[in-house]
């Protein structure tokens, strides 16, 4: 250390410019360069080198002047430094304003806070103020080496605490800190520190070593150890700088009146041993410093000076130390009686849950955090956001997911990452909240980068790289549709303190402010005072407002943890359980419970810790509302009766789901059906409960969540925390209300297959899926064995359990007449009853009062649609209410008056969740609808004219969407029987019926609130073709469907089915005989235009077809209404051309139009031989511009009627469930069959015979029309006959046919033989005993002599399909399986994946026979037979296919043959009996496969489809 007054650092008293250097300069700068001689510093001086020269020098000019290469080298690099730092600062000082920020805080060590680089501390080098306030002492730290920068440190140390020590005041001393002249005074630098240990060691030795013995503990007690505050880089990222910092405390109770001497050891001396490297330190010489505060330096009062008396400085401060001694301690005690007085913890309580101060009644639904850089020692204090469960987090660190709050947060929660970019409206806003998972996932936005390669922005050059992109996320956040209207706080959650006006998070603040137009919604937490100083003059100083109102700044994080936590119930503080084997329980973690969130997982110990609000709740369910969870767990506590118990309670308990248990599936499915508000879902809820500790339980929260996603997470609650343990708990999910239950099965399939793809292999079921579906029939005549139905009559006993029930209610509850869902169960459903709650309740009913309309739409919707609701955004929009952020605002339902009590809330679990009203009962809503229209003459019309029309029930509020979806329901969907076809929804129809006229306005309506709708312009159309007969109308609008949906199919099929009914109208209207020929031309010109219309939607039809098998989750499938509509026009044609005069005056006539349409015969000839030619000439004109169209009839309509029927035939819906439409469509097929027949299956043989020689070909053509009369002509129509009804004795007719066909081998073709087979076996399934039946074994002969035979492609599939089913090989009979078979297999997969590609998607193969134990015929065995020997319904055999159960009965068994083989990847292997020849057979779904280990051998029947052989209950 130099004995002088002010030890400077190299960079100090020099000019900022290297080229303002004299040469004195330059050698006082090279002596205070370590490593470098005097010696070299004097020979630069020598060589008048000055500061320009200097910049010119390099390493080999200083060796030519004599200085060895070392020094040489060292002053180079530190001359290069110099520079360096000199165009850092200039660049730094030009581009960019200063950053100010605040020192750490004093004597702390954990606290968070880091500094940024370039920034610039806000206080001074200063000397002693109020003593407490610590003063401040800068050091760049830079020009030393690794040998010398410990001693540096050192001994600044010792000088600025032996100075503050004497002075008696706080001070710290920084590292890593710019000064003037190189740097802007304050600016953060930051130093590189690898040995932290290292530094305090030093520091510790280097105490004991400077101070005198007697002050070494007081030394080292006043001396904290030094602190390393992390150096952000400009962009928030971490570097691996730090600023080194050591406090100073000289505590009046330890220094007491003391004063403190450093001793000081030669300089040279010092420095040779530092070029030696030695480490043992010696006192040579040792002189004493007396170091003081004086300003903003250090100053040694013991220095020698030129003035005389310097002693005298010295003495004087000696003897004034009792009387600083006292001021210190005065100042301590001042400082102590500062105690902090707050109301802090009670204001979070308030501003945190809106005024309820608790989390379970919360006046906020949602809540969004928006923070910045997070510190490890923070995160211990931050468990409530896990318990907030945030919607989003805008997360401004980049450093987040690698080791911030995003990598913390993420061990205990859901969380989906996103970039701002994601929130760009790009597409409906329903739709991006449900791709975002905005209501289901906490949404963590990374703002300024840090995942996905997006880089960080540094401070300034954040605005305009990322600013706009974060100004979307927040418009998106703050959308009424988006999150609950003023039912969401943001929280600001600063974590490391905000100093800056460029800082993101005050321009995030600031748009926030805009978005929600105030601060009601906002709140912000700091852990100190001078953050809390910094952020709120930074927001007052960007927006103008004062926002210490709405800031939490007293509070550690710590306190506000606690706080916030002590706002939750103890139910919801509760950890959750799930159930294990033998009666084990296994912790549900957060983090997996929110990661199935599609789910609603019921636990073992579920509601435990009670709630306080059991009244309310209990109100809400027997008024009407859902049951929850709560209401099964109040009915078991002391004092309640149980839970009500249905009669078919017992039976699934006891029957249905032990059953289910014991069958071989991993997915089963049992359901349970019910009439609307008659207590199913209740019942379905109530047996997860009974059953919670036994089954892993859970309820689909969405109906239309994507079901991949749910199979997923199902798979996931069956296995977690199984390990390998066998048997697992099985799952039990409930699903209530899917619309249809193709959808079940596809749910089931999935969960198969999600099975198979984990490796589940188990002899019994691991889930179960509970189907709870409305029925709108009491007829339960025909239900499957595992279907429960429950009615609207309750039996004698559940009416006993109910009025045992209501003594309970009354006793606890003073409204309980007001319990109008529990009242309509114990009334036994008295429609009386319901009809007077209507009555009285709309008794003053105004339609012209907003609560009565709001309540009109409601009615209307849930009478029409399932499930529908309205928000209570929507509500309160529409009611004028005007929610606030506090507790006590008005409620919705008190917004409907008079009419709360037939409303109940609910939540909507849709693409975004939201809260709900609804009305309490579907058959409340009934005869309340019925009131309206009768006692208060609002009618359907007048109802729905105010839905379509009234615009602020589509503000963007939350349900818009689902609003919207729910009024295109109502309009849109038709209901469908078995038998008819509807052309409306029932609302249009019951609108027509009860005000007829009115429902044309309604649907124009529709088009305008619905403008961009191509299914509503579709409905248009249809209303204006099929009801007013106004063709023109209709067309625009089917052209408005096209245009809104170009590539759609059925838009297609709208404007040729427009076409085809125009068509149909003016045959109707001319019903006079013959038709004029202006007529025929209008009608030729109207089916032209019909047939290529159907052309076009069959094309577009396939086209749809391939994209939906690319997209493989849409199971729509194939729109056959172009086919079906080109044979009806066909029909149209032949009925017109029946009314010419040309055709219809006697059989020869109708033969002729048969040829004529069938191409056979030219019009031309026909004319030439007319005897009425000249009479009919003006037909034939027109005929013979529609040629082209009249001879392709016939073609058009055989190859359009084939193709249905391949299609019908060998493609099926799943498990052989029939759909309605398709049932009906299949009827129309079968009525234009019998008119194509009519006509071209019949020949008037009279004039025929007249020539001899035709008698030969005249009985074969009359066979082959016999064929075709019956469909026999093809092998799907005689494969058909099996299933249509067709008599035993017509299929023996045909057989004879055919052997007459065969008989003559010119005219038989490939086709012919196939055919003969088919026929065969199709009668020897009907008729065994027949005598038209071949021998098996000549049967077998014709199809070798087939398989042999060169076969068309059109042949390859039935013929190879046929040859499977007799040709396989039976273990019972050991009979070779020719070589060829495998290869005839595969070959049938190829044309059956060709041939029906266009078409298959949706439906399954249908399998036409199964492998039986008998030889010859008997070896097939049809479906048909199965169901005769089991006596059961269409649905109870489809339920017994659906769960396995059929192959266990033992009728089953005893008709069919097992096979055996062994699993491959994707396929079985069968056995043939010959080891070389193993067969393919596939499964239904390869989740069957899976279940199985790979070469595992498997028994299995086998059922033949046109696909291939399929296995069936393998084990």
């Amino acid at each position: 250390m130099a004995q002088q007054g002010e030890m400077k650092s190299p960079e100090e008293d020099l000019p900022p410019d290297i080229k303002e250097w004299n040469k004195h300069q330059v050698r006082e700068w090279a002596l205070k360069l370590d490593n470098v001689d005097d010696k070299d510093a004097v020979t630069l001086f020598r060589q008048d080198i000055d500061g320009p020269t200097l910049l010119l020098l390099d390493t080999t000019d200083l060796k030519k002047m004599g200085l060895t290469y070392g020094p040489a080298k060292q002053i180079i690099h530190a001359r290069d430094e110099v520079v360096k730092l000199k165009k850092d600062e200039l660049s730094h000082s030009t581009n960019q304003p200063a950053r100010q920020c605040k020192p750490y805080p004093f004597c702390r060590y954990h606290d968070t806070y880091r500094y940024m680089e370039s920034s610039i501390l806000d206080n001074i080098e200063s000397g002693a103020s109020n003593l407490i306030e610590p003063c401040h002492e800068y050091k760049a730290f830079i020009n030393t080496t690794d040998e010398t920068k410990m001693s540096k440190l050192t001994t600044e140390v010792i000088r600025f605490a032996a100075a503050c020590m004497n002075s008696r005041t706080n001070g710290t001393i920084h590292f890593g800190i710019g000064d003037k002249p190189d740097f802007t005074h304050g600016e953060v630098l930051g130093v590189v520190v690898k040995d932290k240990e290292a530094y305090a060691n030093e520091l510790k030795s280097a105490i004991d070593g400077y101070f005198e013995h007697k002050h070494k503990q007081t030394a080292q007690i006043c001396i904290k150890p030094p602190r390393f505050v992390g150096v952000l880089n400009t962009n928030m990222t971490s570097s691996d700088k730090f600023v080194i910092e050591v406090d100073i405390v000289p505590d009046s109770t330890i220094c007491k009146e003391n004063i403190y001497h450093t001793f000081s050891i030669d300089a040279k001396k010092a420095k040779k041993k530092a070029k030696g490297k030695e480490t043992v330190k010696t006192e040579t010489n040792p002189s004493k410093l007396f170091f003081v505060r004086d300003g903003g330096s250090s100053r040694d009062l013991l220095a020698p000076t030129s003035f005389a008396k310097h002693m005298e400085e010295y003495n004087k401060f000696v003897d004034s130390i009792a009387q600083q001694s006292q001021l210190r301690k005065q100042a301590e005690e001042e400082h102590l009686n500062v105690i902090r007085s707050s109301t802090q913890g009670s204001r979070l309580s308030q501003m945190i849950t809106g005024g309820s101060h608790s989390l379970d009644k919360s006046h906020f639904e949602r809540y969004v955090i928006v923070t910045n850089k997070s510190h490890s020692i923070q995160f211990e204090s931050l468990g409530f956001l896990v318990e907030l469960n945030p919607t989003a987090v805008l997360d401004f660190d980049p450093e987040s997911a690698k080791n911030g709050l995003h990598c913390h947060f993420e061990k205990q929660s859901a969380v989906s990452i996103h970039l701002p970019e994601e929130y760009k409206i790009t597409e409906r806003v329903e739709d991006m909240a449900n791709k975002l998972k905005l209501t289901r996932n906490t949404s963590w936005v990374f703002c300024n980068g840090g995942v996905e390669d997006e880089a960080p922005s540094d401070i300034d050059l954040w605005m305009m790289d990322k600013g706009a992109s974060i100004r979307d996320v927040i418009s998106f956040l703050c959308r009424k549709d988006v999150l609950p209207n003023k039912r969401f706080l943001v929280i600001f959650l600063l974590l490391s303190p905000v100093s800056e006006k460029m800082d993101p998070l005050v321009e995030t603040f600031s748009t926030f402010l805009q978005e929600l137009k105030g601060t009601d919604q906002i709140l912000c937490l700091c852990d100190n005072e001078k953050a809390f100083t910094s952020w709120t003059d930074l927001i007052e100083a960007r927006c103008g407002i004062d926002i210490s109102g709405r800031c939490i700044y007293a509070l550690s994080f710590a306190e506000v943890n606690g706080t916030i936590l002590s706002l939750l119930s103890k139910n919801r503080r509760t950890s959750h359980f799930l159930p294990c084997g033998g009666g084990s329980k296994v912790l549900l973690e957060k983090k997996v419970e929110r990661s199935l969130n599609t789910l609603d997982v019921l636990c073992v110990n579920q509601c435990e810790g009670g709630n306080d609000d059991k009244i309310v709740i209990e109100e809400n369910f027997y008024k009407g509302g859902k049951v929850s969870w709560w209401n099964l767990y109040f009915s078991e506590q002391p004092g309640s009766t149980p839970f009500i118990k249905r009669d078919q309670f017992d039976y699934i308990m006891n029957t249905i789901i032990p059953d289910l248990c014991t069958l071989r599936k991993a997915c089963v499915l049992f359901s349970l059906m019910h009439l609307p508000g008659c207590g199913g879902t209740t019942l379905a809820m109530h047996i997860l409960w009974a059953l919670r500790d036994k089954f892993r339980c859970a309820v689909l929260k969405d109906s239309n969540a994507v079901l991949s996603e749910v199979a997923d997470q199902v798979v996931k609650l069956l296995l977690y925390d199984h390990g390998e343990q066998v048997p697992r708990i099985p799952v039990l999910l409930m699903i209530d209300d899917f619309d249809e239950k193709e959808k079940v099965f596809d749910l089931q399939q999935l969960i198969e297959k999600e099975c198979a793809k984990k490796g589940i292999q188990s002899r019994s079921a691991q889930v179960i899926l509970l189907n709870c579906m409305r029925s709108e029939s009491s007829d339960n005549t025909q239900l499957a064995q595992e279907t429960v139905f429950i009615g609207n009559t309750l039996s004698e006993k559940e009416q006993k359990l109910f009025e045992e029930k209501l003594v309970e209610i009354e006793k606890t509850h003073k409204n309980a007449e007001t319990f109008y869902g529990f009242m309509i169960l114990k009334k036994n459903f008295k429609q009386e009853y319901i009809q007077g709650v209507a009555r009285n309740t709309l008794n003053s009913f105004d339609k012209n009062e907003k609560d009565a309309q709001l309540l009109a739409v409601l009615v209307l919707l849930n009478v029409y649609c399932k499930g529908a609701s309205l928000s209570i955004s929507l509500c309160e929009e529409f009611l004028g209410l005007q929610p606030k952020p506090v507790c006590g605002t008005i409620k919705v339902e008190e917004g409907f008056g008079k009419f709360a009590n037939l409303i109940t809330c609910c939540l909507v679990e849709g693409k975004v969740i939201f809260k709900a009203v609804t009305m309490i009962h579907p058959s409340i809503a009934r005869h309340c609808l019925q009131e309206l229209t009768t006692t208060h003459k609002m009618s359907k019309a007048d109802i729905t004219d105010l839905l379509l029309t009234t615009n602020t029930l589509y503000a963007s509020t939350q349900g818009k969407d689902k609003l919207l979806r729910d009024v295109h329901d109502i309009l849109v969907r038709r209901h469908h029987s078995l038998t008819e076809e509807s052309t409306f929804s029932p609302l249009i129809q019951d609108i027509a019926n009860e005000t007829p006229g009115l429902e044309e306005i309604v649907l124009e309506n529709a088009s305008k609130r619905f403008e961009k709708d191509a299914t509503v312009s579709q409905l248009l159309a249809r209303y204006y073709y099929l009801k007013k007969k106004d063709f023109s109308e209709a067309k625009d609008w089917a052209k408005r469907a096209r245009e809104l949906s170009k590539d759609s199919s059925y838009m297609a099929d709208t404007s040729a089915q427009v076409i085809k009914h125009e068509l149909k109208n003016v045959i109707s209207l001319y019903k006079e005989e013959p038709i004029a020929p202006e007529q025929l031309s209008m009608c030729l010109k109207l089916a032209q235009s019909a047939i290529d219309a159907f052309k076009e939607t069959q094309d577009l039809a396939k086209e749809e077809s391939i994209k939906r098998l690319q997209n493989k989750t849409d199971n729509c499938t194939f729109n056959t209404s172009g086919c079906l509509g080109e044979i009806q026009v066909g029909v149209f044609v032949i009925e017109v051309l029946e009314k010419t005069p040309i055709f219809s005056s006697d059989h020869v006539r109708h033969d002729i139009m048969s040829s004529v349409l069938s191409g056979d015969t030219k019009l031309e000839e026909v004319e030439r031989c007319d005897q009425c030619k000249n009479k009919h000439r003006a037909y034939y004109w027109i005929l013979r511009q529609f040629e082209d169209l009249l001879k392709t009839i016939k073609y058009r309509m055989k190859v359009n009627i084939d193709f249905l029927d391949n299609f019908y035939v060998n493609l099926g819906s799943r498990f052989g469930l029939k759909d309605s439409r398709e049932q009906i469509a299949q009827n129309e097929l079968f009525r234009c069959f019998q008119k194509y027949a009519k006509l071209f299956c019949k020949t008037d043989s009279a004039a025929l015979l007249k020539n001899k020689t035709m008698l030969s070909m005249l009985k074969l053509h009359k066979a082959r029309q016999f064929l075709e009369m019956h469909k026999a002509d093809t092998y799907s129509g005689i494969l058909n006959c099996l299933s249509s009804g067709i008599s035993p004795e017509i299929m023996e007719k045909i057989a004879r046919q055919y052997a007459c066909v065969c008989a003559s081998q010119q005219n038989t073709t490939v086709t012919d033989r196939i055919n003969i087979i088919y026929v065969n076996v199709v009668l020897s399934c009907m008729k065994f005993e027949s005598q038209d039946i071949q021998p098996f074994p000549k049967l077998m002969d014709l199809l070798y002599h087939v398989l042999h035979e060169q076969t068309p492609l059109g042949d390859i599939l039935p013929l190879h399909f046929i040859a499977a089913a007799l040709l396989w090989p039976q273990q019972s009979f050991p009979v070779v399986a020719p070589r060829s078979l495998g290869k005839w297999i595969s070959q049938m997969k190829t044309y059956y994946h060709r041939e029906m590609r266009n078409v298959y998607n949706g439906k399954w193969p249908m399998i036409h026979f199964y492998l039986g134990k008998k030889q010859g015929y008997e070896r097939l065995v049809h479906v048909g037979e199965i169901k005769r020997c089991l006596r059961q319904e269409q649905e109870r055999f489809a339920s017994m296919w659906e769960n396995g159960k059929i192959w266990k009965e033992k009728k089953v068994e005893e008709l069919l043959c097992r096979a055996t083989g062994e699993v491959k990847s994707d396929c079985i292997l069968a056995d043939t009996g010959n080891p070389d020849l193993k067969l393919e057979v596939i499964t239904m779904s390869r989740s069957e496969l899976r279940r199985h280990a790979q070469g595992s051998k498997v028994s299995f029947f086998v059922g033949f489809s046109m696909k291939g052989p399929i296995a069936f209950d393998m084990y």
